[in-house]
């Protein structure tokens, strides 16, 4: 029998990362043990793309700091980088095109700008709603792009109008995604009750975290509001810049406080 190397992986984190924690840190790494445990995947790169102020998310502090502390969080890692796209975007972008960007960046690295074209050629036919998961498959060794999230990701796959269709279909189907787990979460119900989800339910690896951290930014900025310790829940050097820069106050906490969230108007201009 023919026997293939194992596909190489980049693993891609969106969230607002606001503050980066050591949990969104481990994901990465519960992600690669699992991956590579199979014996068909070897995990070479993993992204952090921080959502951009355009979000109006409550509390987001800037995207310059955020980016900063996931850089200071990242500096001594060898796998694990920042990717500052989504940040400077001025306005917030849908999950599905931040995919793409990082999937086109990947196809010219490894097929050169002549490809390029190709794959822009096949996004928009899948703006343009002809999609189909064979369109733009990858070559077999070129690397393969998957989505690294929480159950909440999934969670949010079944709210009405908050997605469209054919966004969770190009994310399981042709991507795929890793779900980490989290206490009281069940991701594998998710995939249950899915018709989309159960189809490409082989596109989606739900990893079991056995040493539970219920570590959320949330929480760090509460402790913070709070002048409560925070240390061992970031990098010490992100700790150091918080307080550097004194970052999250209760001020802070009350940034975009009166403002839309861009979500919401997304989820009312496709409901209109």
């Amino acid at each position: 029998m023919e026997s293939h190397s194992p596909t190489r992986v980049v693993l891609l984190s969106c969230g607002s990362f606001n503050p980066v924690t050591n949990m969104h840190l481990r994901m990465f790494e519960l992600a690669r043990d699992h991956l590579e445990d199979t014996g068909q995947y070897r995990v070479v790169k993993g992204i952090i793309s921080p959502v951009s102020d355009g979000c109006n998310k409550k509390c987001l502090i800037e995207a310059c700091h955020r980016l900063e502390m996931a850089r200071l969080a990242t500096e001594n890692s060898d796998w694990i980088t920042v990717d500052s796209w989504e940040s400077l975007q001025p306005e917030w972008v849908e999950t599905t095109k931040v995919i793409r960007h990082h999937y086109e960046d990947l196809v010219t690295l490894e097929q050169g700008p002549d490809s390029v074209d190709t794959v822009k050629s096949a996004v928009r036919r899948v703006e343009e709603k002809s999609f189909e998961i064979s369109s733009y498959d990858r070559k077999r060794d070129d690397p393969q792009l998957m989505l690294l999230c929480g159950p909440d990701v999934l969670e949010s796959f079944e709210v009405p109008n908050l997605w469209k269709p054919e966004d969770v279909t190009e994310i399981v189907g042709r991507f795929g995604l890793v779900c980490i787990t989290r206490s009281g979460s069940d991701p594998l119900k998710l995939v249950h009750k899915s018709d989309v989800l159960w189809k490409y339910r082989k596109n989606i690896h739900v990893v079991n975290e056995w040493v539970t951290n219920e570590t959320s930014a949330t929480h760090v900025r509460r402790a913070l509001r709070r002048c409560r310790s925070v240390r061992y829940l970031l990098p010490d050097s992100v700790l150091d810049y918080i307080r550097q820069h004194k970052l999250y106050s209760s001020e802070s906490e009350q940034k975009n406080a009166d403002v839309l969230l861009a979500l919401q108007r997304y989820r009312n201009a496709i409901n209109s």
